[in-house]
């Protein structure tokens, strides 16, 4: 990773950025438009509710101070047939001009590393767009494989 680059886990202060960041990728993979009340209400429920999941965020310094130039959300799932978590990793956001840079690398490795601190998580799990080969490209670069299994969904209205 370069120089100047931090990761830490993600507090109050990133809730400007991570509402941004989830605008943008949903965006630019999906075409959609998140409503900003909605979504800023479910980041700040992430980090006030820590039984769910959490945030990371990678910044960059900077003249005046750090920005955040990345982040990824982790979430929980309990896996019987292996009694321990699998952690889900989402929500994926880089900075265009900070891509190819190593920042999404240490983001995983952070995640790695407080996974292998906390003990009884089993893997790590995410799912990506078809179309995003550079990112399957990346997963696949650190060591995650292509599972046998389709993912399907049913939204329900809230």
């Amino acid at each position: 990773m370069n120089q100047g680059i931090s990761i830490r886990l993600a507090d109050e202060r990133d809730v400007s950025a991570l509402v941004s960041f989830n605008q943008a990728m949903a965006r630019e993979t999906e075409g959609k438009s998140l409503d900003q009340s909605v979504l800023t209400a479910g980041v700040r429920h992430l980090l006030e509710q820590t039984q769910f999941g959490f945030y990371v965020v990678a910044e960059e310094s900077g003249p005046e101070q750090p920005e955040v130039i990345g982040s990824l959300m982790v979430t929980y799932e309990w896996s019987d047939w292996r009694d321990g978590l699998f952690w889900w990793i989402q929500s994926v956001y880089i900075l265009p001009r900070a891509r190819r840079r190593g920042v999404y690398r240490g983001l995983y490795e952070f995640v790695k590393g407080l996974a292998a601190a906390r003990g009884g998580v089993r893997g790590f799990r995410l799912y990506v767009e078809k179309e995003n080969r550079l990112a399957q490209q990346t997963y696949e670069h650190l060591g995650m494989l292509e599972t046998q299994y389709l993912m399907y969904e049913e939204s329900l209205k809230s």
